[in-house]
């Protein structure tokens, strides 16, 4: 067994740029003297692991050289996969804990009560069998949440943010974001001559549960209006201002984009399904929703493209393939430097190791004073001297 071993995981969705951040690791790791193991499937794969079943260490272990890592930079998504896997909420015990104990307590949501099981002396229990002297965990809000979690334990964790829509704490960027927003700005101008033809309003809805970043941003590059989850619009001026919008346009269209998560005064997004291991049920389509209020208040015909997993999909552009190379960079000179419970980011503009976030703080959310026109529905443009490029503070 190599005396000097890092673990490294990706959890939640999948973002342009992942494998960039683990072909460098592994690149970096080997300069150093560090033997890289990848853990499949998030934190799934410290939890369902069975170490001494061989069948299943080859599910969920891999380690990872400079050939098998060599050409995974050039494609998105996760070499590693991922999974929604939360270690101290899990619902049912996985066949390899089976029949053991562990901390649990009931919960009740929706009139259904469940019992949560903590698991986390397992994955102690494993990171100590596979002889990790670090943990590097690449993820959003509910996989970073953990890892602050095993930084409790007095696990060695390094964090990297990813997720399109930019919402960890501690940091102006996450890995994904960059990418998110270019494909969302070339799908709606390809889509603009669809909506202008038939002469409709184009209504395009991409993620943000919780925070509204990337369909603000999409607005910023595209001149247009937005709907964000930090402020609720009043939905008869809204639906004014894009009918007007529409007949001041020459072409004789209009075009909005929503956060999955916007919602106007009155009206909350639906939700379906069950929920995952962080408590998050799917949202309906609050784009179909506000086509149907469009229709029946004024009659005019609308188009609703979901952009959603079409943004997260595909290779990194070049923002996002720099910032990932650089965040392993920094990641592993904090293992050679025998740091931990820090979390990769740009703070001000500039690189930076900063605390990973306490995950009771909830995901970072748009400053509306600042960022957001709430009279005319779009980002503001102006007093921006003296901002970070990313125009927003960690």
């Amino acid at each position: 067994m190599s005396a000097k071993r890092i673990g490294i995981l990706t959890g939640g969705g999948d973002v342009p740029g992942l494998n960039s951040v683990i072909k460098s690791v592994v690149y970096r790791g080997t300069e150093i003297g560090y033997e890289v193991l990848g853990i499949r499937r998030g934190w799934e794969g410290l939890t369902h692991v069975d170490l001494k079943d061989p069948a299943s260490r080859s599910r969920y272990i891999q380690p990872l050289n400079r050939e098998n890592t060599r050409t995974i930079d050039r494609t998105g998504g996760t070499y590693l996969h991922s999974s929604r896997t939360n270690p101290t909420k899990m619902q049912e015990l996985p066949p390899v804990l089976a029949g053991q104990h562990f901390p649990s307590k009931q919960s009740t949501k929706n009139g259904v009560t469940s019992m949560l099981y903590d698991v986390t002396p397992a994955v102690l229990k494993n990171i100590e069998t596979l002889g990790l002297e670090y943990v590097v965990a690449i993820g959003g809000d509910d996989t970073l949440s953990y890892a602050a979690e095993l930084d409790r334990q007095g696990v060695r964790v390094i964090a990297v943010p990813k997720t399109m829509d930019n919402d960890v704490r501690n940091t102006e960027y996450c890995i994904g974001f960059s990418t998110a927003i270019t494909r969302a700005m070339d799908a709606i101008e390809r889509q603009r001559t669809t909506v202008g033809s038939h002469e409709r309003i184009g209504i395009f809805r991409v993620f943000g549960r919780d925070a509204g970043y990337t369909a603000l941003y999409t607005a910023f590059v595209t001149s247009l209006r937005c709907c964000i989850p930090e402020f609720k619009v009043n939905l008869q001026r809204l639906i004014e201002i894009l009918v007007a919008d529409k007949h001041n346009n020459p072409s004789n269209y209009s075009l909005v984009i929503l956060s999955e998560g916007a919602e106007w005064e009155g009206y909350t997004v639906k939700e379906y399904g069950p929920a995952d291991a962080f408590g998050h049920r799917k949202k309906m389509s609050v784009a179909e929703d506000l086509s149907n209020e469009i229709k029946a208040a004024t009659g005019e015909e609308t188009i609703v493209s979901d952009l959603t997993y079409d943004l997260r999909s595909g290779s990194p552009d070049f923002i996002d393939r720099m910032v990932a190379i650089t965040f392993a960079g920094m990641a592993m000179d904090a293992v050679k430097e025998g740091k931990t419970g820090l979390m990769t980011a740009i703070s001000s503009g500039c690189y930076a190791m900063v605390p990973i976030p306490d995950p009771k703080l909830g995901p970072r959310k748009v400053d509306v004073a600042t960022m957001y026109n709430t009279e005319r529905y779009r980002p503001t443009y102006d007093l921006k001297l003296g901002l970070p490029i990313f125009l927003t503070r960690g």
